[in-house]
């Protein structure tokens, strides 16, 4: 028998990645404005802590689906700004679709109707 947690906990981790390719689909990001921009686009919904982030980040920047850059600018402390890669672009445009499929098929069997 498999351990519910497991999958939950994989779930989130996959919709949090969606989240955050999609955050960087449109220009470069650092961490914690891709917090920002999560709570701000979910209505206050979805939050993370910046510190639970970064390992995820890491992660991505691994496998090359974003890739980062040390920026300095005056008066400000460096930040790390991330970006989607091409082959983020395609893992992100994948999950989406997959996405997409999940929460129609959740619709349908739960017989959510949307006003």
């Amino acid at each position: 028998m498999s351990n519910p947690d497991v999958a939950t906990t994989a779930q989130k981790r996959g919709a949090t990645e969606l989240l955050i390719l999609a955050q960087l689909e449109v220009e470069p990001t650092h961490g914690y404005e891709i917090c920002q921009r999560i709570s701000q686009r979910s209505s206050g919904v979805l939050a993370f802590n910046v510190a639970s982030l970064y390992p995820i980040l890491y992660d991505l920047e691994e496998r090359k689906l974003i890739t980062g850059r040390w920026v300095e600018k005056g008066g400000q402390r460096r930040r790390r700004y991330y970006r989607l890669t091409a082959q983020g672009q395609a893992m992100l445009t994948e999950q989406r679709r997959s996405w997409s499929q999940f929460f129609l098929a959740m619709q349908q069997a739960a017989g959510i109707e949307y006003a």
